[in-house]
């Protein structure tokens, strides 16, 4: 009996936790009677959560890392595709407005080539450029024209600006001009201001001719415009040459020598003029760098010669009116 009553009394450790567990029960109603009737823990919660609210941020702070990364990747991504889009776009642009501005450029160049034939009233041919050789020893262009387009030798070839040399070659659907810049080419020119007559010579630059041997009491000055005299039967008389830019004494001290910047464009432009015959018209001078500068009258115009130095007999133009060629469009 003995052994039987004492297996059946309650431990003391077991009777601790009962009375811990009704206590905290206990305390737990209370609290929640106190909260529904009071709400005084929801304020302890809202502080509480503020307070651990940077322990959120720092937990959650990998994932938006992450996120992040992954955000920027793909704007990257997409934005060099679309950088390389509007890069490709651009070139593109940039070529067509570039071939635009060149035919721009060429319309107005023709339109100056046209404004030359028909102001001065000259039988002309349009001829392309083939080839350019501005070697200070050789100075010549290539034209696309040959004898099968009616060129011949010794005509004379011009641009918007002026005078720009003469044919000295002619093939089948080539020929070979001989540009006043040459080193072995000479032009009768005269003074428009004065009449005073002078000769040009070339120097081997694009960009110069030269007035040798012009005497001190010559009445010339900067600025002066020199046209084709005619003298010679090469060329016809009142085209531009060139512009005085400066004179200098030569090495004798007895003469002057004179810088002319040519009238015509030499080293630009992918057409010329050939000139077959100058209609008659009173002479007129214009300015530097004009077409044309003036129009000699039917009698004074000679055919150019076919040779480049020398100055031939000049040929008497019939009195009956020749055949016209095309004009150009």
């Amino acid at each position: 009996m003995s052994a039987y009553s004492g297996s059946s009394a309650a431990r003391p450790g077991e009777v601790t936790d009962t009375l811990r567990l009704l206590a905290y029960l206990a305390l737990g109603i209370a609290l929640m009677v106190l909260d529904h009737r009071g709400g005084w823990l929801a304020q302890i919660r809202a502080r509480s959560e503020i307070a651990i609210q940077p322990l959120w941020w720092l937990a959650s702070l990998p994932g938006r890392i992450g996120d992040s990364v992954s955000e920027d990747a793909a704007t990257r991504s997409r934005l060099s595709n679309e950088n390389r889009v509007l890069r490709n776009a651009l070139l593109i642009s940039g070529a067509r407005l570039s071939r635009l501005q060149a035919a721009a450029a060429e319309n107005a160049r023709l339109r100056g080539l046209l404004g030359a034939g028909q102001q001065a009233r000259l039988d002309v041919q349009l001829a392309p450029i083939l080839d350019i050789d501005l070697d200070p020893t050789r100075q010549r262009l290539i034209l696309g024209s040959g004898s099968r387009d009616g060129v011949e030798e010794g005509q004379t070839v011009i641009d918007a600006g002026g005078l720009l040399g003469q044919i000295i070659a002619v093939k089948a659907g080539t020929a070979t001009v001989l540009l006043i810049t040459d080193p072995d080419h000479a032009v009768p020119v005269v003074v428009a201001r004065t009449g005073v007559r002078l000769v040009a010579y070339g120097k081997g630059r694009g960009d110069r001719l030269e007035l040798p041997n012009v005497p001190l009491s010559s009445d010339i000055k900067p600025g002066d415009i020199m046209l084709t005299s005619g003298l010679g039967g090469r060329f016809p008389a009142g085209f531009a040459v060139g512009t005085v830019e400066a004179l200098r004494p030569d090495e004798s001290r007895a003469y002057l020598v004179g810088r002319l910047k040519p009238a015509a464009q030499l080293d630009r432009g992918r057409d010329v003029l050939l000139l077959h015959m100058v209609a008659t018209a009173p002479p007129t001078i214009a300015g530097a760098g004009t077409a044309g500068a003036a129009v000699p009258n039917a009698k004074e115009a000679k055919p150019a010669s076919k040779a480049v130095a020398g100055p031939p007999a000049a040929p008497v133009v019939p009195a009956s009116p020749a055949p016209q060629r095309p004009q150009v469009p």
